[in-house]
């Protein structure tokens, strides 16, 4: 990273854990795959992933990689080929996602419930060659078909590579065979069967670069067309880096953490702060292939006594509420970490009461692998703020015009550091609108840098709404909201307004008992000026989300448009 020129100063490295670097070794060389080779022979014997009550050892995974591998070789595939996979937290998603970076072929990660229309234009864009897919979702294959470019589909099962288990195989298969629609595909292959072809061949060697794609990570989705990140080894290894260096200040050497990743490896989140931290630390993560099953997900969390988990605000929430969640060894947990949306100070205070260890905020984007910021692990209460930059990280508040901002002050947040994407695929227009005169990443979210070094986030810059030429954002008000005792969740959008230009709309989930609009009208009355107030209430079941738990008020202001 260059150095700073700017005379604002940085005041985060003051407020460092002791024993964290300013920076991290930015000239390494090391790959993904490198990652998973140090596993293999520093932890060989220890378990990796857990699925279903199975476990598959880092020497085991590498030899499953190795056979993806050369099946996909075998295949006719060449080095920088794409190569995508569009399945849940099964047991097969890290030996491919591995294989494929072993043979330098590159992983597209596909949401598994995207519907045929998204999967055509992700597949197409990328130019996948080749589609690992979970029988569950081939339907959705099956009718984007006519007009997909990729050349063969390799159909997974959810009991792929825990077959020493053959009781077990059968019961994951009848479980979950019930949600397997009739499908018919040409050019398929069972995943099984295409281990087998791969057991004829032999691995030829392949030389990868820190400097080569290894993720094109889809994002824009909620807010518009689908762009892929282009996010090199270098990049992914280095976030990788970063967030081991920070937690080593809190964890010293690191030995037998147990992971829980419940949000889905697809996710740039559980990629990189799940599956990729847990591999170079020597940890095992327990796979959950359906977090919003919040039942089976407890009782899965109740059999792992686990040292370390990452949620969502809307996870945590839902698992907080529960009293099951309660009655849950906590004795090994000492990280509980939030990224992917915005947490509430409510949602974070229930978290600590239940679990007795604070939830500590992180940030990032699919364009910078992803963490950008994240907390001190040693801090007590929750704080509001994203945290400090991590190492080797520089945050920069901009205007308008693209010119810094004093301590203090709200602008665009923007981002340089060597976890940030190269750019986006095939779209050297959107890449350079993406990036400052001087090379930060601008962000899109609204935000501030203390004096204490902390970064806040305002809101979306999309998503702020003004009313009568004041700002509104639309995480304060769902904060306040979600605050009451008897709403569950709650989202706020803009909408239209002849009086004012937009006017503030609410969307509540009650809890059990309901709640009245009148005690929310006073509720918010008590505790934001006028013009932040809710005009109408709508009362709801459910909200619009992603899979990955992250509310979409785009949706909600369709709908509004519709009505």
């Amino acid at each position: 990273m260059e150095e700073q020129r700017s005379a604002t100063p940085r005041p985060w490295f003051s407020h460092y854990p002791p024993g964290v670097p300013h920076r991290i070794d930015e000239s390494s060389q090391d790959t993904v795959i490198d990652v998973l080779r140090s596993a293999a022979k520093d932890y060989a014997n220890r378990p990796a992933a857990e699925s279903f009550g199975v476990r598959l050892t880092y020497a085991e995974l590498m030899k499953r990689a190795e056979e993806v591998t050369i099946g996909l070789q075998r295949l006719g595939l060449q080095k920088g080929d794409r190569v995508a996979i569009m399945m849940p937290n099964v047991m097969a998603y890290p030996a491919i996602m591995f294989g494929v970076l072993l043979g330098g072929f590159v992983v597209v990660n596909i949401n598994p419930l995207y519907t045929a229309r998204e999967l055509t234009h992700q597949l197409n864009d990328s130019g996948a060659r080749v589609l690992f897919v979970l029988e569950n979702f081939a339907h959705t294959v099956q009718e984007a078909l006519p007009d997909l470019t990729t050349e063969m589909a390799v159909v997974v099962r959810p009991g792929d590579l825990i077959g020493v288990k053959g009781v077990i195989v059968n019961l994951v298969s009848r479980y979950i065979k019930r949600n397997v629609k009739t499908y018919r595909l040409p050019a398929t292959l069972p995943f099984s069967n295409f281990l087998f072809f791969a057991q004829q061949g032999k691995l030829a060697p392949v030389e990868i670069s820190a400097d080569d794609m290894a993720f094109l990570q889809y994002t824009g989705g909620t807010t518009g067309r689908a762009k892929g990140a282009v996010l090199l080894h270098r990049n992914i290894v280095a976030n990788v880096r970063q967030c081991e260096a920070w937690l080593r200040s809190f964890a010293g050497e690191l030995d037998d953490h147990v992971m829980v990743t419940a949000l889905p490896l697809y996710h740039i989140l559980a990629l990189t702060a799940c599956c990729l931290f847990v591999a170079k630390i020597g940890g095992c993560q327990i796979l959950i292939p359906n977090p919003r099953d919040i039942p089976a997900l407890i009782k899965a969390i109740r059999k792992t006594r686990m040292t370390m988990i990452v949620v969502v605000n809307t996870l945590a929430n839902a698992l907080a509420s529960r009293k099951d969640f309660a009655t849950v060894d906590f004795s090994r947990l000492v990280i509980s970490i939030s990224g992917g949306m915005a947490t509430q100070a409510s949602v974070a205070k229930a978290w600590k009461d239940v679990t007795g260890t604070p939830l500590i905020e992180g940030y990032g984007l699919s364009e910078t692998s992803p963490v950008v910021c994240v907390n001190r692990l040693d801090m007590s209460e929750f704080t509001g703020a994203v945290g400090l930059p991590l190492p080797s990280t520089d945050v920069s508040i901009r205007d308008i015009s693209g010119s810094e901002l004093p301590l203090g002050e709200p602008g665009e947040i923007c981002v340089k550091g060597p976890q940030v994407m190269k750019g986006y695929w095939n779209q050297p227009e959107e890449t350079a609108r993406a990036f400052t005169a001087d090379h930060y990443f601008k962000t899109g979210d609204a935000g501030t840098v203390g004096e204490d070094g902390l970064v806040r986030i305002v809101d979306r810059i999309k998503d702020m709404i003004l009313v009568s030429g004041f700002n509104v954002y639309p995480n304060e008000v769902e904060d306040v909201l979600s605050a009451h005792p008897k709403v569950m969740e709650a989202a706020v959008i803009g909408v239209p307004d002849a009086h004012s230009g937009e006017a503030v709309r609410a969307f509540i989930v009650p809890r059990e008992g309901g709640v009245s609009e009148q005690e929310l009208r006073e509720w918010c009355r008590e505790k934001l000026t006028g013009y932040k107030l809710p005009r109408k209430y709508d009362f709801r079941a459910t909200l619009p989300k992603t899979n990955v738990g992250k509310i979409l008020r785009r949706e909600l202001r369709d709908e509004v448009v519709k009505s």
